[in-house]
């Protein structure tokens, strides 16, 4: 039996390259079934992306992190890969991320940005995801180098265990932060980042997007390593609480009197409050070890990626049947989906279908 391959393109007003993303994708896996996820356009970026081929679903709700969030709980497959629908990305290289992804078998395969044009990456998001990357590095361990990338292919067994909780362009930095946490196999594929064509434009607003990801990133911490934050805390305040009892302790011991007894009672409470704050940390990290056990079994639950055979671009023989075959599969997937999108207008209820 042959592994499916699905492709989530998300998309909001992309109306100038969605399209050619679209088109890439099917050149480079023809057997693949392509997604677009429209996030309240208000341009032609469904009609583009219909008459390209794909497959166009609906999130209301603005956001990147809402789109994978929906598209990760309606869309199953061996294979699933996510792309910016903006065109500044190599679409035509997925045939690598897919291929390595089932080769290893990994579970996640980035494609890292090499950037080709000037311009494509400003100078501010170059800083930040610098930044950004050697955060996690220093809280969780990274192998990985570009922690932002929107070019990605996961495992089923990745997508199923994923809770994607992220709303917004944090959803990359959820990603990495899972993976690195469950120890998940992991590898890169650097690929062309390009400028945006005419008539796109750029979402991500580099102080606002950067502050957002930094504060994800500390509360993952908070979560995913509570033993370390509770124990620099609790080592702040017992550090205050010894800076207030020190002077205390030594007029205790040269006159034998506590005569600022409101100051030793505050240090001795901060004490207090310093190895509670510890206890609790202890307590969260057995509880987050419990969860994290539970999310490896969901993992487990579901089968390594395995590709056999092995298809090519432009195979030949049992690749190009399958690829014949596949393409059939999914233009009756299109054909079903635009039934089902009438159906819906005329008020019609229709059972749900990944295609």
């Amino acid at each position: 039996m042959e592994p499916t391959i699905a492709c989530v393109v998300p998309c909001h007003n992309e109306e100038a390259a969605v399209g050619k993303v679209v088109r890439d994708l099917r050149a480079a896996l023809p057997e693949a079934i392509v997604y677009v996820y429209d996030n309240a356009s208000t341009d032609r970026t469904v009609e583009v992306a219909r008459e390209a081929g794909a497959i166009v679903r609906q999130e209301p709700r603005k956001g990147k992190g809402n789109v994978i969030r929906r598209a990760f709980a309606d869309v199953a497959a061996d294979a699933l890969l996510i792309i910016d629908g903006d065109d500044t990305y190599d679409a035509s290289r997925a045939r690598d991320l897919v291929n390595l992804l089932f080769d290893g078998p990994y579970d996640q395969v980035v494609g890292a940005r090499r950037v080709t044009d000037d311009g494509a990456y400003r100078a501010g998001h170059a800083a930040g995801n610098k930044l950004l990357t050697g955060a996690v590095r220093s809280l969780f361990g990274n192998d990985v180098t570009d922690m932002l990338s929107g070019y990605r292919v996961f495992s089923q067994r990745f997508v199923k265990s994923f809770p994607a909780l992220a709303r917004e362009f944090e959803t990359e930095t959820e990603m990495t932060i899972h993976a690195l946490h469950l120890r998940l196999p992991t590898a890169e594929v650097a690929v062309d980042y390009r400028v945006r064509p005419a008539g796109g434009e750029s979402k991500l607003r580099t102080y606002r997007d950067g502050w957002r990801i930094l504060r994800v990133i500390l509360d993952l911490a908070r979560r995913e390593r509570p033993s370390l934050v509770h124990t620099v805390i609790a080592g702040v305040l017992a550090l205050v609480s010894v800076v207030l009892g020190i002077p205390v302790i030594a007029d205790f011991v040269r006159t034998g009197t506590v005569p600022r007894l409101p100051t030793a009672v505050l240090a001795a409470a901060i004490m207090t409050i310093a190895t509670l704050v510890l206890l609790v940390g202890y307590i969260l990290e057995s509880l987050m070890h419990m969860r994290q056990e539970q999310t490896r079994l969901v993992h487990l639950s579901y089968p390594a990626p395995a590709y056999s055979p092995r298809l090519t671009a432009r195979g030949a023989g049992v690749g190009a049947v399958s690829g014949r075959k596949t393409a059939a599969s999914r233009r009756n997937a299109i054909a079903l989906d635009a039934e089902q999108h009438r159906d819906l207008e005329q008020g019609q209820e229709v059972s749900p279908s990944d295609g």
